[in-house]
């Protein structure tokens, strides 16, 4: 065990889906595994390991914003063996052609400043997804419902922004959703050679003021889970 994880030897699965809330994270384990077993609940960060079509994985909660993912990453990765991390959350839509209930898959993810900035100092890293990965979530989100776009995302460091003049340049160069883990996630992957992606849904437009229903959201995220798991083992 770690710090921040209570898992033992052998309890993580070298695939992992993070999502940051670890009651979604309760949630997704007791609708898409079988066998489940929790593994973590230090500090209410809950974690489960179970079955999908018989490849083992772990779904772990990551907490909100980029310290608290590399946190978790640093010790799923260097710990506890993880070699595939996908990162499933919800994102706020930053074009008029992204609506809510949309999925976003993220090939890059672009932001101003990440746990790992003073590694790089001067140099602007460019974070990006695994290719094979990505690849494969295209390939899965083809048969999915939902309407999918896949390309560049801005990784806040903050939530309550104060800075409606980085948002129009966002929206002015094709960024199309805003979240706070991905740019970190992707740097960290690339660091230690491991795959990941982040693979989100829509659940509000920051254009339009349009939200998702409390009551609708498990059904659109049911979505991103499904395709986040068939792109780990395609």
């Amino acid at each position: 065990m770690t710090i921040h994880i209570g898992a033992k030897a052998g309890e993580i699965a070298e695939t992992v889906l993070l999502p940051g809330d670890p009651y979604r994270a309760k949630w997704a384990a007791e609708n898409f595994l079988t066998d489940v077993q929790q593994v973590n609940n230090v500090r209410g960060m809950l974690g489960f390991t179970g079955t999908w079509k018989r490849n083992r994985v772990t779904i772990q909660g990551s907490g909100m914003g980029m310290p608290s993912l590399s946190i978790y990453v640093n010790e799923l990765i260097r710990d506890y063996g993880a070699k595939t991390l996908i990162r499933i959350g919800s994102c706020g839509a930053m074009q008029e052609s992204v609506a809510v209930r949309d999925i976003v898959i993220a090939m890059t993810a672009s932001t101003l400043s990440t746990p790992s900035r003073g590694i790089f100092r001067e140099l602007n890293f460019a974070p990006s997804a695994d290719w094979s990965l990505l690849n494969a979530a295209v390939k899965a989100a083809s048969s999915k419902d939902a309407k999918t776009h896949v390309g560049g995302i801005y990784s806040s460091d903050v939530f309550y922004d104060e800075r409606p003049d980085l948002n129009e340049q966002m929206v002015r160069h094709g960024i199309l959703g805003v979240e706070m883990e991905a740019a970190e996630l992707y740097i960290l992957a690339a660091r230690h050679k491991c795959r990941a992606l982040a693979v989100l849904t829509v659940s509000d437009h920051l254009l339009t003021g349009d939200a998702l229903p409390s009551s609708e959201r498990e059904t659109s995220f049911g979505d991103m889970v499904e395709i986040a798991l068939e792109s780990a083992f395609s």
